[in-house]
């Protein structure tokens, strides 16, 4: 059996770490060298950076962060945000970093993930899903639409909800946007496509530090063969276990707990290999 890998997860915006609840509120937490400096130290397998504010011209400031990153670190680096080329995915790597996570890009052009696994190889190519659970009343109390269509009266809905069955659907835009596309047949599509890793963020989790969506994160872990990266919610070191044996992601991220130093990623895993999860322990 693989090992279940620990992640942590920094959200980047102008060159320094953030965090908030469902991607809002954003408070600093630090440099992003020094943080990573600190879980390649605790023996973390792997980073992520989110640059939550991506543009083309703020990319040289994550290009820069990657690069100061990869001279100090030696654990795997996947960068996340604004990707919307082929030429900032080549960018991107050749500034150090080991994989690329694509959310809207995806959205707009599912094909943009076939043509960048076939160019730099499935490895390399993480697909970010941002998921939210749909119910009746989170459209029909919205002052504003949360899809991206007119609001529907509430007979309407309930038709509607009934015959698509949707249970989640994705987010893109840093969460600013939804779509009517359920997350579980996305994530399928994603993996016929090429990508070679899910990350799949529960929206209603984000920054609760309730735990991980469980339900959500088991269905779609079943649902495909490729790897799922559990993220959103996690507060404590039983979350996070909860989300590899219940959830059956094969990682787990995590954000507020390590930035704050709650917990480091050495009692994390030594927490879980006590129960009986297999994790790498570094030496």
């Amino acid at each position: 059996m693989l090992a279940k890998r620990i992640i942590p997860c920094l959200d980047v915006k102008d060159g320094r770490v953030v965090k908030g609840v469902s991607f809002v509120n954003l408070r600093d937490a630090g440099d992003p060298v020094e943080n990573a400096k600190f879980y390649d130290e605790q023996g973390a397998d792997e980073l992520v950076f989110l640059d939550i504010t991506a543009s083309h011209e703020k990319r040289n400031i994550i290009i820069d962060v990657v690069m100061r990153t990869a001279e100090e670190v030696f654990m795997p680096l996947t960068v996340g945000g604004g990707i919307r080329t082929l030429d900032d995915i080549r960018e991107l790597l050749k500034s150090g970093c080991d994989k690329v996570s694509v959310n809207t890009s995806a959205v707009k052009d599912p094909f943009f993930v076939s043509r960048a696994a076939e160019r730099f190889g499935s490895q390399c190519i993480v697909v970010a899903i941002d998921a939210k659970r749909v119910t009746k009343e989170m459209v029909y109390t919205s002052d504003e639409p949360w899809m991206d269509e007119p609001s529907l009266k509430l007979v309407q809905l309930e038709r509607r909800l009934s015959r698509d069955g949707l249970r989640w659907a994705i987010s893109t835009h840093g969460g600013r946007k939804m779509k009517r596309i359920d997350a579980v047949n996305w994530a399928k599509k994603m993996e016929e496509l090429g990508a070679g890793e899910i990350m799949l963020t529960s929206m209603d989790r984000d920054g609760t530090k309730d735990g991980y969506d469980i339900e959500l994160t088991r269905t779609i872990a079943e649902a495909v063969s490729i790897p799922v990266i559990a993220s959103g919610g996690v507060g404590n070191l039983e979350h996070l276990y909860e989300g590899l044996v219940y959830g059956k992601a094969d990682a787990a991220l995590a954000a507020s707990i390590f930035h704050y130093r709650e917990y480091t990623i050495k009692e994390a895993k030594e927490y879980l290999k006590a129960r009986g999860v297999n994790v790498r322990l570094k030496s």
